[in-house]
């Protein structure tokens, strides 16, 4: 189960990619044509965009740091895992009630439980 959950994390962030790109294509595209060194600061929806966009590698990294952690049967690293993820799940909840963060919640919570050998 570690090992889905993990390949889950990694999904979300290339999915974060993805809708990052569709979503802030605007925003991007403006900065592009700008010439995208510098173009970032001063624009609102293109800070959101750079943020939101640059988070999905960090699912991606956290998911294959999880796949690398099941793999070695590292239990502790996978609970350090899932503790962030939970909690960068609870925050998320808190300050955007309706988000994709409550798709993360369940994924930590299993992956903490399955970290402590609470599931099989």
């Amino acid at each position: 189960m570690s090992k889905n959950l993990s390949w889950m994390i990694f999904a979300l962030g290339v999915g974060h990619i993805l809708y990052g790109l569709i979503s802030f294509r605007a925003p991007l595209a403006a900065a592009l044509s700008d010439g995208l060194f510098d173009q970032f600061k001063a624009h609102p929806g293109r800070i959101a965009a750079f943020w939101f966009l640059a988070f999905g590698p960090l699912l991606m990294l956290a998911g294959q740091l999880c796949l690398h952690a099941v793999a070695g049967g590292d239990q502790a690293t996978v609970r350090l895992i899932a503790r962030y993820l939970l909690g960068l799940a609870l925050v998320g909840v808190l300050a955007f009630p309706r988000s994709p963060f409550l798709a993360v919640l369940p994924i930590a919570a299993l992956l903490l439980a399955q970290g402590y050998g609470l599931l099989s």
